[in-house]
């Protein structure tokens, strides 16, 4: 039996393996696709080393005459390259297997579509990022959701976050404001802010392909009368209920807590509900991003049997 379970188990692995490797890939070009589209020919440096690889093209570009240009694309590989290296003496092969094809693929899926790509939005900077910003964290989104990474900020934070004394997102905020700061200095401050909304823009897609679009909430309810509420719930609503063991801390009393996932449209029910059984019951409702099992989705992603 144990080995049956091993068998399928590494079954389902590699398959999901291969599902990651094709979802990390789409994620790549769709992400390349909006760099080279909206981002990249408008001047917009959306933080990162994307961002400041767009900053050195240009420079470079003006300074020279257009006598040496240095591409986006090469210019991230190069410093993807270094922080690969630094990642790998400081956290070894494990870590950098992870990153390598993110942040290799992207570079090269880049310069690989520049020649066909051309300029979505040349003469509407609003349009180019908002497009950009939305596509290019769909993609990275994509990537992040199969296990991946892109490699750039996220090395770079993730390094700096054992010898600071800060988290990986503020680490990330920080190096994304220099980025910005410098995008200033070159471009001038209106391209700054529109690379700011960019980098808005992008990380709340991110999010949402990660958690997903709050649908559901999770509600606990605190009452004396918690039997009485919990049978409503199950008989009135249709949804399970879970009873959690309290104690009042001020009191000193215990209580059971009713924790229970309705759907969004249900949450008007369960409050109208909550008041007609207990007025002076004490209600707690949060987001969830996603909900999976028995009435909600399945593992699978499709509406599980209630």
């Amino acid at each position: 039996m144990v080995r049956k379970t091993l068998v399928n188990t590494q079954r389902v692995l590699k398959s999901r393996r291969v599902r990651d490797f094709f979802w990390m890939t789409v994620g790549i070009l769709l992400t390349a696709w909006a760099l080279d589209s909206f981002l990249i020919p408008n001047k917009i440096a959306a933080g990162g080393v994307s961002g400041l690889s767009t900053v050195i093209f240009y420079t470079v570009r003006s300074w020279t005459g257009g006598r040496i240009v240095l591409p986006v694309g090469w210019t991230m590989l190069a410093f993807n390259g270094v922080l690969l290296v630094i990642a790998f003496r400081a956290r070894g092969w494990r870590y950098l297997a992870k990153t390598v094809y993110g942040a290799v693929g992207l570079s090269v899926a880049i310069e690989a579509l520049m020649p066909f790509t051309r300029n979505m939005a040349p003469h509407d900077m609003l349009l180019a990022v908002l497009w950009g910003g939305a596509l290019t964290g769909l993609g990275m989104g994509m990537v992040f959701k199969a296990g991946g990474n892109t490699g750039g900020t996220d090395i770079l934070a993730q390094l700096l976050t054992r010898r600071l004394s800060f988290g990986v997102g503020q680490l990330m905020l920080a190096i994304d404001a220099f980025v910005l700061v410098v995008a200033g200095l070159a471009f001038g401050p209106t391209f700054a802010l529109y690379g700011a909304v960019a980098v808005f823009i992008t990380g709340t897609t991110i999010d949402v392909v990660q958690d997903g679009i709050s649908v559901e909430k999770a509600a606990y309810i605190i009452s004396e009368h918690s039997d009485e509420i919990a049978a409503a719930i199950l008989t009135e609503l249709g949804r399970g209920a879970t009873g959690l063991e309290g104690r009042g801390l001020y009191s000193g009393q215990r209580r059971e807590i009713i924790f229970c996932v309705v759907s969004r449209r249900q949450i008007d029910d369960l409050k109208a509900l909550v008041h007609t059984v207990d007025p002076s019951a004490f209600l707690i409702i949060s987001d969830v991003h996603e909900a999976l099992g028995e009435g909600f989705k399945d593992f699978q992603g499709s509406e599980a049997g209630k």
